[in-house]
């Protein structure tokens, strides 16, 4: 089978590498010429674990290529994916030029059937949309070819994307055609050979299952944090409530670690679009509204933390930051919180200074030269008045604390993720703030 995905960033570009991994003969097509080039020469632009070496040994094999022509790859494609972005408009809502644009375009370069599924995530009635622009293609061209139209979400965490394609938790498909059916199950056989499950359904349900899944997540955090903030406060320890919660079968140990707020491409975007998309029908998602709220302030809360332990004075004092991407294992800074704590340091009058193991690169991009970068992670305390824990990397799991006392001015480190033990800061003599528990007590 020969399939085609159009957009080779995150999603494109793990969904055609592993449909390849298994035997599919994939293209890639993007119209960005300088990224087809450099994915031609094995240049990933991403940083995701086993990504790369799954390229590059599927380009040797020939099953995995790439091109800027849509028209090239339809050549004897039987399916065109579409992964390309949905950028959120002012209003929230999701921006599908991308995704009609696709479509068109496949109607004006079809020969035969074709199958168009969508990957790129997408609000309900998108499917209808993207059927309407490719059919008035087709009657421009005054020809008669079938097609099917479907939608296929993605469900894959930054960071271990690779494990979560080649073994999902579930494939869903939204279609409503017997043919389509067919070849869905065809393409996806090699997966469901290993007992992975997938799921048929209509297309309205498949495109908001993807939203709904990830409002879940986004809303299992927000309430987290909420309930994190109400436990400094009264004096409760909120990792002993976690394991309390956690333990409940009826809600699971997952997504309830309190922090300072989600971020990435997905639930920042996903929960504003489907906000978008109740009120487009009247109708007010008052939860979700509330989770978007509590995420947002949840990114000053450590800033807020540093603010108060200077008594409001953060003039030229120098603050250190362990982390900048939205979690670990990516480079991506879509929505970090990092971005939010460096520009609130900054408007205070502190200097920044920022270690990542791979996302200082992409860090420029949204924070440029305002702050700077360290060589490594003991680098960025060389007189640093006090340290900020912001993405839970492995390597800073277990510093040597003689080390980090000897660099720093004072040693104050501000935990955003729970990550050191509060008996172990106390016998350190490290002053240690984190994420609902009161540590002054």
């Amino acid at each position: 089978m020969k399939v085609a995905i159009v957009g080779s960033g995150y999603v494109g570009l793990v969904t055609g590498a592993c449909f390849a991994e298994v035997g599919i003969e994939v293209t890639c097509v993007d119209i960005d010429l300088k990224k087809i080039e450099n994915l031609s020469q094995g240049i990933i632009p991403i940083f995701e674990p086993g990504l790369e070496e799954m390229v590059i040994r599927n380009m040797k094999k020939g099953r995995l290529n790439f091109t800027t022509s849509l028209a090239e790859a339809l050549v004897d494609c039987e399916v065109v994916f579409t992964a390309v972005g949905t950028p959120p408009d002012k209003n929230g809502s999701a921006d599908l030029q991308y995704v009609l644009s696709v479509a068109r375009e496949c109607g004006r370069n079809m020969k035969d059937y074709l199958l168009i599924v969508t990957k790129s995530t997408v609000p309900v009635g998108t499917a209808g949309k993207a059927r309407k622009a490719l059919q008035e293609e087709l009657d421009k061209r005054g020809v008669d070819i079938a097609f099917d139209v479907a939608s296929n979400p993605e469900f894959l965490k930054e960071g271990a994307a690779i494990d979560d394609f080649l073994k999902p938790d579930r494939i869903v498909v939204g279609l409503d055609s017997p043919r389509a059916e067919e070849l869905m199950k065809s393409l996806y056989k090699p997966f469901t050979l290993n007992g992975h499950p997938i799921i048929f359904m209509d297309i309205a349900s498949a495109e908001m299952t993807k939203y709904a899944a990830n409002a879940m997540l986004a809303t299992k955090i927000s309430f987290m944090n909420d309930i994190a903030n109400l436990c400094e406060l009264v004096g409760a320890d909120i990792n002993m409530v976690r394991k309390g919660i956690g333990s409940d079968s009826r809600i699971g140990n997952k997504f309830i670690y309190p922090g300072i707020g989600y971020g990435g491409s997905c639930f920042p975007k996903d929960v504003k679009a489907l906000i978008h998309t109740a009120d487009e029908f009247d109708y007010k998602l008052r939860v979700l509204r509330a989770v978007e709220e509590v995420n947002q302030d949840q990114k000053s809360v450590l800033f807020n933390k540093v603010f108060n332990y200077f008594n409001g004075d953060l003039k030229d004092k120098l603050i250190a930051m362990w982390g900048l991407s939205f979690k670990p294992q990516t480079d991506d800074m879509r929505e970090a919180p990092s971005i939010v704590i460096a520009k609130q340091l900054l408007e205070a009058g502190a200097k920044v200074r920022a270690y990542d193991p791979v996302a200082m690169k992409e860090a420029t991009h949204h924070l440029g030269d305002t702050i700077s970068y360290a060589d490594d992670q003991y680098d960025a305390l060389i007189d640093a008045d006090c340290l900020l824990l912001v993405t839970e990397w492995p390597e800073f799991r277990f510093p040597n604390f003689k080390i980090v006392k000897k660099l720093m001015n004072k040693p104050a480190i501000f935990d955003g993720r729970n990550i050191y033990e509060i008996a172990e800061m106390k016998r350190q003599e490290i002053d240690y703030f984190c994420i609902g528990i009161d540590t002054t007590k």
